[in-house]
């Protein structure tokens, strides 16, 4: 499969990584929050620091309820629509902050939620887009984006692989192939037992995309089985503190914490090494002081048939090893030998 670009990063089968810190709402509409969390995530080891970008009005009708889990954190008398109402960012913030991620070193991205937004985005310069997993099935909308002609990374909560294999087959037939897909599971916090990782692996194999994992679950270890089976992006909530008001800050890592699972990613990258079975330079060196050779148990005399019986495997393996045995067994000594003795070629009578 192709590598993908985004602006100065290559996400490829081979690339380390691609770490987006999900900032979301979590700057809860104010320009100099969304700064700041630019700044630490690019400090806790993000490549990518990455918005939501919508109306209120565009997105949701005035009444409609909030989702459980915002229940569960936000003013329950509050309509959705009022909390994301007081979530915006202006077209002429967005434009701020993506010179702010350009200035500091850090990939700006945010999810459109619809065309005005894409277009918005596009003004100011992103280099690919995020879709949200519920617009997976908004087809004309994922056309829309598409015809942009910019990498798409696209979540898939809430998704079956046939709603999958449409969406990317719209995204494709718009003559737009760059296309990384992110397993996830839509919950607030989720749980490990709902990660379903090894759906990835589905993913990669049945449609030939690079994939990844955007993760809900409080703690890490999710991202890190993604990784080590093969994520090419993870995505996790960022916030500046968990105690924030707001629907996502309770279930986003902190800056400490983000860099944890940044931190944490690159061990477990550097630790799956390469498919060659081989040993590495430490255990070359380990090898005389913990394989076995040959040695006498006990005196053999000149003449004497070497066996089982007079000699057994120890330590140092600087001599014949275990492998050397036929050649060994059953022959007589050419010399005596002393018990402890490693036994060599030239001690063998041929």
């Amino acid at each position: 499969m192709q590598a993908i670009r985004i602006g100065t990063f290559e996400i490829s089968q081979n690339s380390p990584c691609y770490i987006i810190a999900e900032v979301g709402v979590n700057h809860n509409g104010d320009l100099q929050t969304a700064l700041k969390l630019a700044e630490e995530a690019k400090a806790s080891g993000a490549h990518c620091v990455k918005f939501q970008t919508f109306k209120a009005a565009s997105v949701i009708t005035r009444n409609a309820p909030k989702a459980n889990y915002q229940l569960q954190v936000t003013d329950p008398r509050e309509s959705q629509y009022e909390m994301l109402k007081k979530l915006e960012l202006s077209p002429e913030n967005f434009a701020k902050i993506a010179a702010h991620c350009r200035d500091i070193g850090i990939q700006f991205l945010s999810t459109p939620y619809n065309r005005a937004d894409v277009d918005l985005l596009e003004s100011i310069g992103v280099d690919a887009f995020k879709i949200a997993s519920g617009q997976i099935v908004e087809y004309a909308f994922l056309a829309y984006v598409a015809e942009k002609g910019k990498p798409i990374i696209l979540s898939t909560g809430m998704a079956t692989l046939s709603e999958i294999d449409n969406a990317i087959s719209t995204i494709r037939n718009a003559g737009n192939d760059q296309i990384i897909v992110l397993q996830c599971t839509t919950n607030y916090p989720s749980t490990n037992e709902d990660a379903n990782i090894r759906a990835m692996s589905s993913i990669r194999n049945a449609f030939d995309v690079l994939v990844g994992y955007s993760d809900h679950v409080p703690n890490n270890y999710a991202c890190y089985a993604a990784v080590a089976l093969g994520a090419r992006v993870v995505e996790k909530h960022f916030t500046l503190d968990k105690t924030m008001p707001g629907p996502d800050h309770s279930s986003s890592l902190s800056p400490t914490e983000f860099e944890q699972l940044t931190n944490g990613i690159r061990l477990i990258e550097s630790s799956l090494g390469s498919s060659i079975k081989r040993p590495v330079k430490e255990e070359v060196r380990n090898i005389a002081g913990m394989r076995r050779s040959i040695t006498a148990t006990v005196d053999i005399k000149k003449g004497e048939l070497i066996s089982w019986e007079n000699v057994d495997f120890k330590r140092p393996g600087t001599g014949l090893t275990g492998n050397f045995s036929e050649l060994v067994i059953n022959k007589p000594a050419r010399v005596n030998i002393s018990a402890d003795t490693q036994i060599t070629l030239d001690m063998i009578e041929w």
